[in-house]
């Protein structure tokens, strides 16, 4: 609120010199005054006065640091005419209300002042003291200027803390995931420094950390802040996180199998890896292989092409430059042989002997499988006796547990040959029309068969045959034959030509039926020609039945023939 100033009774003078003298005898009796300005803002400072009858004018000024005056605004009460003085700092940034509120634009650090405003009457001179601060906020903090990496155990800079434009300085502080740094012997060291600009009179605050950093310190993120005040009190500004490269000596050493298998087999490709713990990690190492006790200096890896059982053994690889620091694995490349005897393709005759063996060799249990023409067998095969249904292409396969894609097969392609076995059988139809008659063979390679009838030679092609399975087969013809007949069956493959003959009876019953037939038409006949004439009719039958006395006869003898040759080929079948 505005106050009056005790009024003192001046000597009689003129304006101009109570002007002079006011600030040396009148001085105000309010207390000090401040008004707090962001930089750049506009400075409003009422004159804090009331504002007497008899005012004939009123003034602004501020005092230099030694005391002496320097007026810049000037207002009369009567003309309500305003005048600022000519001060540099002050052109064209002044502005005086009626009411004497004086206003500075763009407000600047050298506006910290002491500012007074004056009442002038005839007889006194009122003043009011206003102190100016102004506040400037500070530039974001930024780490700045930092180590491409830390080591543990060395002191070293991790960078720079800078917040440029403050007004007043400000204050920076170091923090390690969030906690704040404070100095500590050859373990954390922090300088600070200020400058300040002369043109703006601005502050730039520079923090700079040495820090002595461990391995706990992998990932922890660092951070700078700085602290400031303002118009409105004091604040805090944070840098972005920074997270530094620890390097830090190997410790440990590791080797590893790629790719990583669950088992390694003959014919694989593998790569060693040894790997350091450090930062940054070894790039060279020493790999021991089986039996060698030299090292073979390489980069982390070391490659095995087409490995074989004799690779099996520990291998090791160690620091090139601390070679105490070593690690050790154990490879084991599994194998497996497989020998089958015999193999391949095998001839033999039927009723020979064959002893078949599968031999495996290998590095852990393996498991066998026979197969015959894609069927799994019960057991490995074994032939004491070889007959034609052994004959077939045989698969040994075996394959090592646990141990992926490691498999192998051998086959045996075994031929049982023989030469043409033949049986002949018969058999009648039950009408007594036709007879059957079966050429049975058996034989390897399959023989050809070919029917003939014996005496005349011709071939007979009606025939049929059943399907050739596991070296049998037959062909059979259906005959109805007039008169005996032989027939000769013939089987042939490559080894040998074979022959077999069976007599065949001509048909009894056929023959009956021709003479029935012949009966008939002769008693027609003869009733035809009795109906004609009598003595003719009987003269007739008379002739006919000595003509069928005879063929009775002839048939009788016929007959005793057929079973003569019936009883003849029973025993040759016998």
């Amino acid at each position: 609120m505005r106050r009056n100033m005790a009024t003192k009774a001046a000597p009689s003078c003129g304006l101009v010199f109570c002007l002079l003298i006011s600030a040396a005898v009148l001085r105000p009796g309010l207390g000090l005054y401040t008004v707090n300005s962001a930089y750049g803002d506009t400075i409003i400072m009422p004159c804090r006065l009331d504002v007497p009858q008899n005012l004939m004018f009123g003034k602004w000024k501020y005092e230099k640091p030694d005391g002496s005056p320097v007026f810049i605004a000037f207002r009369s009460s009567t003309k309500k005419s305003v005048h600022y003085d000519d001060v540099p700092e002050y052109k064209d940034r002044l502005s005086l209300s009626e009411n004497y509120t004086l206003s500075i634009s763009n407000a600047r650090i050298s506006d910290e002042k002491r500012f007074v405003c004056m009442l002038v009457t005839e007889d006194n001179v009122f003043e009011a003291p206003t102190i100016v601060k102004v506040f400037k906020q500070p530039s974001k903090p930024e780490i700045v200027s930092k180590a491409p990496f830390l080591e543990t155990e060395q002191l070293k800079k991790l960078g720079d803390c800078i917040s440029k434009d403050s007004y007043p300085e400000g204050n920076i502080t170091w923090y390690r995931s969030g906690q704040g740094l404070q100095p500590l012997e050859e373990a954390v060291v922090i300088i600070f420094k200020k400058e300040v600009d002369p043109v703006t009179q601005l502050y730039t605050m520079t923090s700079s950390l040495e820090y002595k950093t461990t391995k706990a310190d992998i990932q922890m993120p660092f951070t700078c802040s700085v602290t400031y005040y303002g118009p409105s009190g004091q604040k805090t500004l944070y840098s972005e996180q920074a997270v530094f490269d620890i390097h830090y000596p190997t410790e440990q050493v590791t080797i590893q199998v790629l790719p990583p298998k669950s088992a390694i087999k003959e014919g694989d490709n593998i790569t060693l890896k040894c790997l350091g713990n450090g930062n940054p990690p070894p790039k060279e190492f020493l790999f021991y292989l089986p039996g060698q006790p030299e090292g073979i200096r390489s980069s982390n890896n070391y490659t095995l092409t087409d490995v074989r059982r004799n690779a099996t053994g520990d291998y090791k690889c160690s620091l090139v430059d601390k070679k105490s620091m070593i690690a050790s694995t154990t490879i084991t490349v599994h194998y497996l042989d497989l020998s089958l005897n015999p193999s391949g393709e095998v001839t033999k005759q039927i009723g020979d002997a064959l002893p078949v063996s599968c031999t495996i060799s290998a590095s852990r249990n393996a498991t066998v499988v026979w197969m015959k023409d894609n069927t799994r067998l019960k057991s490995s095969p074994s032939f004491s006796s070889l007959q034609y249904q052994d004959a077939g292409n045989y698969v040994c396969e075996t394959a090592l547990q646990e141990v992926e894609g490691l498999k192998k097969r051998e086959s045996l392609t075994l031929i049982v040959e023989g030469k043409p076995q033949i049986k002949m059988t018969k058999k009648t139809d039950p009408s007594g029309l036709s007879k059957t008659v079966i050429c049975h063979v058996e034989g390897f390679p399959k023989p050809a068969i070919q029917w003939t009838i014996t005496g005349s030679g011709s071939v007979i092609n009606q025939t049929e045959e059943s399907p050739y399975i596991n070296g049998r087969y037959y062909s059979k013809i259906i005959i109805s034959p007039e008169e005996n007949v032989t027939l000769t069956c013939t089987a042939e493959n490559q080894l040998e030509r074979t022959v077999n003959s069976m007599n065949v009876s001509a048909n009894e019953n056929r023959e009956k039926v021709n003479d029935q037939a012949k009966l008939i038409v002769g008693i027609v006949v003869g009733l035809l020609l009795a109906a004609l004439v009598a003595g003719v009719v009987y003269w007739l039958y008379m002739k006919k039945s000595k003509t069928a006395s005879k063929h009775v006869n002839k048939d009788l003898g016929n007959l005793e023939e057929n079973k003569k040759l019936e009883e003849n080929n029973h025993k040759t079948e016998a």
